[in-house]
């Protein structure tokens, strides 16, 4: 097992040696990352490997990690292109990517040591980055690729594609594209729809457009959506992908987002509903619901929803 934690966090470090002690007992090894090992105050041994960022999840069989939805993304990166899965036990907010809460942590472990769990593919984004027609840089997301203003003082122009054909040219400050699984994300503050994780489609939503059509859009998992910064755009932008990786884009630059050939293994402990977890994850209200009796007595013997994710 790789366990990556948010070491930033005392909260973290000592859950992180709580799983650690715990699955040490239970004869598994744990590999712990080499700039990690000294915050958590753990050394190579019995029991624990020491490893590199580059070759630390080879021969893996899963991932635990201890924080929040960045630290997730921190190691989907370590994931991403592999077959190893990723499970989340949140320890930060809303944790969305998480599939366990922190006082989940004796059950989950009890899951990871009998093998109870299953492992769920998430479409994920592939970037490309053009300038005229030479490809100068690509990258991938599992939540969003936006493309931004780089100076708060100035709109972005661009004008936007889906598949092959111009839709619409926008002064606005951005445009996000994003994934289903990135659709409670900076998709949903952006004001894009929620998303099923089990939907296959890509969304694009602008960012405070100054335009008469500028409406998120939901579209086919096979289509490719492509932003064009406009040559005489006063200024530069940035690309973000999935707030970690940047490429600066110039006036003429061309982003061309498909999906993914490679998706992102999450590990899930329970099945309950996503529109149970979403209720959790948010809050939101539903006393008065009446429902039907047989789903009444189905969502009273589910397992806890918090400690669900999308």
């Amino acid at each position: 097992m790789l366990l990556l934690a948010h070491t930033g966090r005392e909260g973290a470090i000592a859950v992180a040696r709580q799983v650690i002690t715990a699955l040490r007992a239970h004869g598994l090894v744990v590999r712990v990352l080499a700039d990690e090992a000294k915050d958590l105050q753990v050394e190579a041994g019995e029991g624990i490997e020491l490893v590199a960022e580059d070759s630390a999840v080879d021969d893996c069989e899963l991932v635990v990690v201890l924080g929040g939805d960045g630290t997730i993304l921190r190691a989907a990166e370590l994931t991403h292109g592999t077959s190893t899965p990723l499970l989340g036990v949140n320890l930060g907010h809303v944790g969305f990517l998480a599939e366990a809460e922190s006082e989940d942590i004796e059950s989950t472990i009890d899951a990871i040591v009998a093998r109870r769990y299953t492992s769920e593919d998430r479409l994920t984004l592939d970037v490309a980055v053009y300038r005229g027609k030479e490809l100068v840089a690509s990258t991938w997301a599992l939540n969003e690729a936006s493309v931004e203003k780089a100076a708060r003082q100035r709109m972005l122009e661009v004008v936007v594609e889906v598949d092959g054909r111009p839709l619409s040219r926008w002064g606005c400050d951005g445009v996000v594209c994003a994934t289903p699984t990135g659709s409670t994300a900076y998709n949903f503050s952006a004001g894009g729809p929620v998303v099923w994780p089990t939907v296959d489609a890509l969304l694009m939503v602008p960012i405070s457009a100054h335009a008469l059509y500028a409406r998120p859009m939901v579209v086919a998992p096979d289509s490719v959506l492509a932003v064009e910064v406009l040559a005489q755009t006063v200024g530069a932008g940035v690309l973000w992908c999935d707030g970690r990786r940047t490429v600066d884009l110039p006036p003429g630059a061309r982003i061309e987002v498909r999906r993914g050939r490679q998706p992102l293994h999450l590990v899930r402990l329970h099945q309950a509903p996503f529109t149970d977890r979403l209720v959790a994850k948010f809050d939101l209200p539903v006393e008065g619901w009446r429902g039907s009796s047989e789903r009444r007595r189905a969502s009273a013997h589910a397992p806890s929803h918090k400690a669900d994710a999308p």
